[in-house]
This record gives structure tokens, C-alpha cells and sequence, in this order.
């Protein structure tokens, strides 16, 4: 049985602000398909009735498709070089910094980069920014609680400094807290802010098409301010940075020129 994959994108656009057209058809739709499986529907048509009158079922299909992956220093040795950079070449260059953590998900990585800052004495420096789609990961960012599972990149001492321990679950601590604002923030239909001196949206673009992944570039660029930094995903180098006005600095970090 075929299945009304345009039907279906265009309903997500109307009733979900959702463009589900500039993700790669064939992942995109496999995980429709799956998604859509478990739910009991056996259309597309169906399934768009049940996200419409079930909350749960709605969360559940946005959670599943807007892929929410991350960790804590994901891939440690490429923030060190994020860090080198950042404490040696932009932080002396300016007064303060603004730095923008896209598709944040539950808020591992600007939480990070928070550590990052108040590791090198930076905490009145700095202002974070952490983005996402959904609105589920967003709350869960701004509570700033993690599972036993969710801290295994951190180091002992990070965890005593940054994290309180209760009932099993770990704590962001206020003062961590307060360096980060989270808000929804949509890659592809929302406006994007100006004024950073650094971006990190790593394994995101992977799942979009190149027409889409060019006009994130472009519009990074746009709002990063001169010499500012774009810190991408461990799979996601931009081959023709040029074309964007970016020049390679670091294996996935680069600069507006």
C-alpha cells in the first residue's frame, strides 16, 4: 500500500509549522512509515487524525522527527579545539560574547559550552543561546535534569562542579543555569538572530537537503558577526566553504571572513 507522503508534508506545514519537504526524502520517510506503524494507523490520512486529537501521539511524532541526539562534550576532542579557539582567538577580540547553540535538543550542548566558559573564567563574559524545534526538549533544557546515562562524557570533577545530586538524577547547577536562554527556534521557516561571535549546530544538516543545509550556511553566516566562528558536526564538513564566506580553521569549525 503506497502512502500520501505529499498529503502528508503538507498537513505537517499547515497544522504543525513543520517543512518536512527540506528533509531527505528517504530517511524522512522511513521514519514516517515506522512512526506511523506503531501508532496503529494505516494511513497517512489516519495517522495525520490521531496527531491532531492525541497529545501523546503528537509529542511522540515530533520527538521521532526532529531526531533529539546529543551528549554532553559530544566528540570531546573537537570541543577542545572549539575551546582553544574560542578562549585564545575570539574572547580577546572582543568585549563579550554571544554564542548561539542551534537544534540544542534537551540541552547538553550549551550547558557545555557553559562549562567551557566558567572553566577559563569567562562566566560574566558570555551570553548562551540554545534553540530547538520542539517544545518537549526545550522544557526539558530549561529544568536542567539528567539521567546517570546522559553524564557519561563528564569527568568526575565537572560533575562535582557543575551538578547536584538528588534522587539518582543530576542537577545543572543554578549558577550554570543562568548563563543559558533556551527558546523554540525553527532552522528553516524562522528568522535567524544576529550578532554571534560563535554558532554550534552540529548533526543537524545531515538530515537535509543540500538546497536546505546551503540556506542554513548562508544565513549562519548572516548572523555571525566578522571573524566569528561556525562550529559544525563530526559528519558534516562543508566542502565549498567559500561559497559561503567562511574560511577552514579547525577539522569542523569555521570562520566568517
Amino acid at each position: 500500500m503506497g502512502l500520501d507522503y505529499d498529503f502528508f508534508y503538507k498537513w505537517v506545514r499547515k497544522n504543525l509549522n513543520i517543512d518536512l519537504n527540506a528533509y531527505k526524502d528517504k530517511q524522512l520517510q522511513r521514519r514516517i512509515g515506522t512512526i506511523m506503524k506503531s501508532s496503529g494507523a494505516n494511513s497517512l490520512e489516519e495517522y495525520s487524525r490521531l496527531i491532531e486529537m492525541d497529545k501523546e501521539i503528537r509529542d511522540i511524532f515530533l520527538d521521532y522527527i526532529t531526531i533529539n541526539v546529543t551528549e554532553f562534550f559530544r566528540n570531546r576532542e573537537i570541543f577542545e579545539e572549539f575551546e582553544s579557539i574560542l578562549v585564545e582567538d575570539i574572547i580577546p577580540k572582543f568585549r563579550n560574547i554571544n554564542i548561539w547553540s542551534a537544534a540544542c535538543s534537551i540541552g547538553s550542548e550549551p550547558y557545555t559550552i557553559a562549562m567551557i566558559l566558567d572553566k577559563n573564567n569567562l562566566r560574566g563574559k558570555g551570553k548562551i543561546l540554545g534553540t530547538d524545534i520542539d517544545d518537549n526538549v526545550l522544557k526539558r533544557a530549561g529544568r536542567g535534569i539528567y539521567s546517570e546515562n546522559e553524564m557519561k562524557n563528564l569527568t568526575e570533577e565537572e560533575i562535582r562542579r557543575f551538578f547536584a545530586i538528588e534522587d539518582g538524577k543530576y542537577h545543572v547547577n543554578n549558577e550554570l543555569k543562568k548563563m543559558v536562554n533556551f527558546k523554540k527556534h525553527d532552522l528553516i521557516l524562522d528568522r535567524y538572530e544576529k550578532g554571534f561571535h560563535a554558532i554550534i549546530c552540529r548533526n543537524v544538516t545531515i538530515y537535509f537537503k543540500n538546497e536546505t543545509k546551503d540556506m542554513i550556511y548562508k544565513k549562519m553566516y548572516e548572523s555571525l558577526v566578522p571573524g566569528g566562528i561556525f562550529f559544525t558536526g563530526a559528519t558534516e564538513s562543508i566542502y565549498n566553504p567559500g561559497e559561503f564566506g567562511f574560511k577552514k580553521i579547525s577539522t569542523f569549525i569555521y570562520q566568517r571572513m
